[in-house]
């Protein structure tokens, strides 16, 4: 039985395979079983921003993995205690670590409603249409798509959802049973659509106002992805709570929900746990990653989607399937008035991996390791695949 039919007989059809098998990968690139190189420009969903093996993380992976994988947190495990030091310094809150995404939303939303709890019985968290904040039951009721609902009803009570980038349509929705608001600064799952700053400085308003918990859902934008560690520092304006996960150890699952003032202090004995969060190896990747993810690097990875994007835009005038370019940073969308999986698919043909989402959106994700010759080649290829649709 070879591994295709292997998924079709042992595995839940939950997710539709590329046509890929991947043999080795290493930097910005992919080799799959016949030794055909791609340029990978998804970084497994914005997972391997350092790049594929990149050899100073898995250094210290191996490093840790000689003294101990795993011991729990019902113990001290030095490098899991380092991390949440430097992950709440660089925030200014206290930690709490995981393993996924919808873990540190998860986490998150309960410290939401806690805190509404002991301050007079609110529940009700504000999201907003078109979001995407995990696959957990609680998480899918937060996320703004219809779809991903469907057979999940009667969802989790309460989330309501407010309109991206409209003030007044958040307003609307607060009351006296209102704890938190919830939001992506940039919507990955949605198209990437990037919230505007005056917008994001209003939330933060009407969250001191009423008494709300702010949250940044910063799975897909944190860790350097935006050109900055944070995605809010783009935006002058710091949540109660930020959420991360992906790219945090470059490959190993890990996640962090860090709470800052009172919000950090919400929780006590019993209210939420792991077993498996906070790995030491993944820690001891994640510890690394931060250490790299300086100024210089960081400021170069801004230099370099500068440069695509004008790569993009130069595209977008010469053709007409190409609606818009948006996104910040390395987290790029192209919109099509054509569908996008076909795009994609050409792509992979001519060796680059691209991601299609929302329907007529190419999500690029690449590694912020990337060169100018790297996007030369990526939209070399992408020219080419529009040119099929053109």
């Amino acid at each position: 039985m070879n591994i295709k039919q292997s998924e079709k007989t042992y595995f839940m059809p939950t997710t539709k395979r590329v046509d890929l098998v991947v043999k080795k990968a290493k930097g910005q690139f992919i080799w799959d079983e016949k030794g055909k190189k791609y340029l990978d420009f998804f970084s497994g969903v914005s997972v391997c921003n350092l790049g594929h093996l990149n050899e100073t993380v898995v250094k210290a992976m191996k490093k840790q993995l000689d003294e101990y994988a795993h011991v729990s947190i019902h113990y001290y495990a030095p490098v899991h205690m380092k991390l949440g030091e430097v992950l709440a310094k660089k925030f200014g809150g206290r930690v709490f670590l995981s393993n996924t995404g919808a873990e540190a939303n998860e986490c998150a939303i309960k410290i939401a409603r806690k805190f509404g709890h002991i301050t007079g019985g609110r529940y009700e968290i504000i999201a907003f249409k078109n979001s995407f904040h995990g696959r957990t039951v609680m998480t899918s009721a937060a996320t703004g798509q219809n779809k991903f609902h469907e057979y999940l009803k009667p969802l989790p009570p309460k989330f309501v959802f407010a309109d991206f980038n409209d003030l007044n349509s958040v307003k609307k929705l607060i009351n006296k049973k209102t704890a938190a608001i919830i939001i992506e600064l940039v919507q990955g799952e949605g198209g990437i659509y990037a919230a505007q700053k005056d917008f994001v400085k209003g939330l933060r308003a009407l969250a001191d106002k009423h008494n709300l918990v702010l949250i940044f859902d910063e799975i897909q934008t944190g860790i350097g992805r935006t050109g900055k560690f944070f995605a809010y520092e783009h935006y002058g304006v710091k949540p109660d709570i930020v959420t991360l996960a992906k790219s945090i150890a470059n490959g190993l699952p890990l996640a962090a929900t860090i709470a800052a003032g009172k919000f950090g202090e919400t929780f006590t004995y019993g209210d939420h746990g792991t077993t498996f969060g906070g790995n030491p190896v993944s820690c001891a990747a994640a510890l690394k990653v931060i250490e790299l993810l300086n100024k210089k690097f960081l400021d170069n990875s801004l230099k370099t989607a500068k440069y695509l994007n004008g790569k993009l835009n130069a595209l977008k005038s010469e053709y007409n399937v190409i609606k818009e370019i948006r996104g910040l940073g390395l987290m790029i969308g192209i919109d099509l008035t054509v569908p996008s999986a076909p795009v994609v698919a050409q792509c992979l043909k001519k060796g680059l991996i691209v991601n299609a989402t929302h329907n007529t959106v190419l999500r690029l994700l690449p590694p912020l390791t990337i060169t100018e010759k790297d996007v030369d080649n990526a939209v070399k290829i992408i020219g080419e695949a529009l040119s099929k649709v053109k």
